[in-house]
């Protein structure tokens, strides 16, 4: 009986001393994560007070999708022996010069795409990538600041293709205007005297003029969070038929490290682009701006994303 209550006593006291270190650790743990709470807040303060410094800030991120499949004797579909494969990549990079005075904000936005279909039966088929996606952005906007949100601006905004037709169509924007930032990181661009100059083998469907540009954008990293979005658009004075917008949008998670998953997608409007497409891709001679179905232009990408 004795020893019986000797256990017992023992067991008690175990619990109660392991109960004890047990509150005692959290409690230590409790007073560790306020101080390093603390920490991190002064120096999420001094950080924002380097960024606020005057000076450049770049930075980029981007994505990167693939597959590649190879087939062979897989009788169950119409292709039994054929090798494909999908590869594309977004760059989304910036070098922004912000002083007291003024501003020089630079941007570059790139979305490449390739795919392959290789019909290993079929002699005469392309066994090479094919480009699918092809947008290539960059834009240069210099202001001079009125006040803390608005500036007297200058912009210069150039869009192409570059794996296939480069500069036909090539589009170069350069107007002025005001800038207007509202928030951090969101910029407002309005030029009511802006030049759409349009490059093109095919002057019949491709004209330049004088019109308004409207670009709005907001970059934002938001811990583990990166996105990008961008509305680009020309407003012709001489007609609708030359106006055209292009939005993208890219976003990004960092999963580990500086890789993570990435989206991008876009939307664009562009009458000569539809007109073009009808009259000399698709031999509709007799197409029009006025009988044309302008569709809305789309694309996506996902895959892998990287931040540099």
């Amino acid at each position: 009986m004795k020893k019986l209550l000797f256990f017992a006593i023992l067991l008690l006291s175990v619990s109660a001393f392991q109960a004890q270190t047990k509150e005692e650790l959290e409690t230590q743990k409790a007073e560790k994560q306020a101080v390093a709470d603390a920490a991190k807040a002064e120096v999420d303060a001094l950080q924002a007070k380097i960024d606020a410094l005057p000076g450049w800030r770049k930075g980029a991120f981007g994505t990167i999708g693939g597959s590649l499949s190879g087939f062979n004797n897989w009788f169950a579909q119409g292709a039994p022996n054929n090798n494909s494969g999908n590869i594309g990549f977004t760059v989304n990079g910036f070098a922004n010069l912000i002083q007291e005075k003024f501003f020089w904000r630079n941007s570059l936005t790139t979305n490449l795409n390739w795919v392959k279909l290789d019909n290993k039966d079929i002699a005469t088929d392309s066994d090479s990538f094919e480009p699918t996606t092809d947008v290539f952005n960059i834009s240069s906007l210099y202001g001079r600041n009125i006040s803390k949100t608005l500036a007297a601006s200058a912009l210069a905004e150039y869009r192409t293709t570059i794996l296939n037709n480069f500069n036909d169509p090539g589009y170069l924007d350069v107007g002025i205007g005001a800038t207007w930032t509202p928030i951090e990181n969101l910029i407002v661009v309005v030029h009511p005297l802006n030049y759409n100059f349009v490059f093109a083998d095919d002057n019949t469907i491709f004209n330049s003029s004088l019109g308004a540009k409207i670009v709005a954008d907001y970059t934002r990293q938001i811990g583990a969070v990166g996105f990008k979005t961008n509305l680009s658009a020309f407003q012709s004075y001489e007609s609708s038929d030359l106006s055209n917008w292009t939005w993208t949008n890219s976003f990004s998670y960092t999963l580990w490290k500086m890789i993570g998953v990435g989206f991008d997608f876009g939307l664009r409007n562009n009458k000569q682009e539809a007109l073009n497409y009808s009259r000399n891709i698709l031999g509709n001679a007799g197409e029009t701006f006025d009988s044309v179905d302008n569709d809305l232009q789309t694309y996506y990408t996902f895959g892998l994303s990287y931040n540099f």
